[in-house]
């Protein structure tokens, strides 16, 4: 890419990562090898263990820590799945020999050849298992969705220096130095910088995001909470009605949230 651009390493000034939120990948830290293939946003296998959590009562307390709906969308039971399923892999999670990540910390640790295990607020947001209040991975939900805690990666904002491509991937070292989920910095490339500014997207589905400034706001309408970004120690937050199948010439279809 950069040969067919006529330019070189040193001409880029940095990678930024823009990345389906909730897709989930688990790795083996010691290989770099998948251990399953990717479970991609939109897939609904865990929706019953999704409905026997709202079934027990679990629902205000998800809400309230991660601004979320309990769903199968989201990358937390994605992740419960993979470890139930793929032989071995929760004694292996236990010790701490696995790595879970969204596509943007998958693209960070391939991209430093291993040397980062990193994820932004704004994807942390997404996983249902990060308390947008707090800004810490929960331990009340880990243990609900019964994750071990050596999986995670670490929190970092979504602009900042990470650190840099081994020499031999490009020809010379890139910095990488910005990551947020896709409709997140869609918001932000929107300029969508100020408190009640609002973008809406079209591709697969249909994404209505919405700047609601320093704190996060609690919908009374089913819409989602999520962290929009955080630059340095500043966290901005978004409100969002997601349809997850949608048309760009018509109202969305399928599973949606907000009214």
């Amino acid at each position: 890419m950069l040969q067919r651009a006529g330019v070189s390493a040193r001409d880029v000034a940095a990678i930024g990562i823009a990345n389906q939120r909730e897709t989930t990948v688990v790795w083996e830290r010691r290989t770099g090898r998948p251990i399953h293939h990717a479970i991609v946003w939109q897939d609904r296998r865990t929706a019953q263990f999704c409905d026997q959590l709202k079934q027990q009562g679990h629902a205000d307390i998800v809400q309230q820590k991660t601004g979320l709906m309990i769903d199968a969308y989201f990358s937390g039971s994605k992740l419960r799945w993979l470890l139930d399923n793929v032989p071995g892999a929760r004694a292996a999670a236990g010790r701490g020999e696995l790595a879970f990540g969204t596509i943007d910390s998958w693209l960070l640790w391939k991209l430093t050849g291993g040397a980062l295990h990193l994820t932004d607020a704004s994807n942390a947001s997404r996983t249902m298992l990060y308390n947008i209040h707090t800004r810490q991975w929960d331990e009340e939900l880990l243990q609900l969705l019964d994750i071990p805690r050596p999986v995670l990666p670490e929190v970092r904002s979504s602009s900042e220096l990470y650190g840099e491509t081994p020499e031999e991937l490009f020809g010379g070292p890139i910095r990488i130095a910005g990551m947020a989920g896709d409709q997140q910095a869609a918001l932000f490339g929107q300029t969508c910088f100020t408190r009640g500014l609002t973008k809406n997207t079209y591709g697969t589905g249909c994404f209505l995001l919405m700047n609601v400034g320093p704190k996060a706001v609690a919908s009374r309408h089913r819409l989602l909470t999520s962290v929009a970004w955080q630059l340095s120690d500043k966290f901005e937050y978004a409100l969002e009605e997601a349809s997850l199948s949608a048309a760009p010439w018509c109202s969305g279809s399928g599973t949606a949230w907000g009214s």
